[in-house]
């Protein structure tokens, strides 16, 4: 008889603990292979749930592979073509459920996303305020002297973010010491809005939720769809 691996004799476990009857499991797990192939029975019924395997056919398969690999049923290429098929039909379900999620935040937050809109729309129309193709809007508040950053630059800043309505979220002046981060590791309006700065530079930056903290927003502070204000001063280029 040929040997059956653990996976197949835990997987036989599952079959026989989630019997027809529904009547709860009498096995006992003396050693520690025992407990080990229960709980990778468990991460089976996790992974696939019940009521998308045909529980004897599965037992089959398990009975067919342990004594004779000549009568299974599917050829390697089949099995492997149906496993495939299978994890492309759940990928499409959590992307289904991942549009359905966000369809319902993007519902919850319409009123924050339009008053960003509003809010930028008007800001636009100021004069001291300059927009860039991407839609991000700037406010040189000081203009210094020194080399501009590239995208893959370390910063040495201090700033303050805020929500539109003035909340502030974040503040290295609050801490009372700036923070140092590559200009690749933080938001698209950070990236590109401290490459217009020189060393010395005070700007304002009003950035829509793209270039922000997108449609999920950011910990209890920043709502999905958050139009954001941040006051940066770019002290050194690392």
């Amino acid at each position: 008889m040929k040997k059956i691996s653990l996976l197949a004799i835990s997987l036989m476990a599952v079959i026989a603990l989630t019997s027809c009857d529904g009547k709860k499991s009498n096995v006992e797990m003396t050693n520690f292979n025992d407990s080990l192939s229960y709980a990778i029975g468990m991460n089976i019924c996790q992974s696939i749930p019940p009521d998308e395997i045909n529980l004897l056919i599965a037992s089959q398969a398990i009975n067919d592979y342990a004594n004779d690999t000549n009568s299974l049923l599917l050829t390697e290429e089949e099995y492997r073509n149906i496993l495939t098929k299978y994890q492309q039909l759940m990928m499409q379900k959590q992307m289904e459920e991942q549009a359905r999620q966000q369809e319902e935040i993007a519902k919850q937050f319409e009123g924050e996303k339009k008053a960003g809109e509003d809010f930028l729309a008007e800001n636009a129309k100021r004069p001291e305020v300059k927009t860039t193709a991407s839609g991000l809007q700037y406010e040189v508040i000081k203009q210094g002297k020194g080399k501009k950053p590239e995208a893959t630059s370390t910063v040495k800043v201090h700033y303050e973010g805020k929500t539109i309505d003035g909340n502030i979220f974040d503040s290295s002046y609050e801490r009372g010491e700036p923070a140092e981060f590559p200009l690749n590791h933080v938001i698209a309006g950070w990236t590109e809005g401290l490459q217009l700065m020189t060393v010395g530079s005070k700007y304002k930056l009003y950035i829509p939720y793209n270039l922000g903290y997108g449609e999920r927003g950011s910990g209890t502070g920043i709502h999905p769809y958050s139009a954001l204000i941040f006051t940066v001063e770019l002290l050194e280029i690392k």
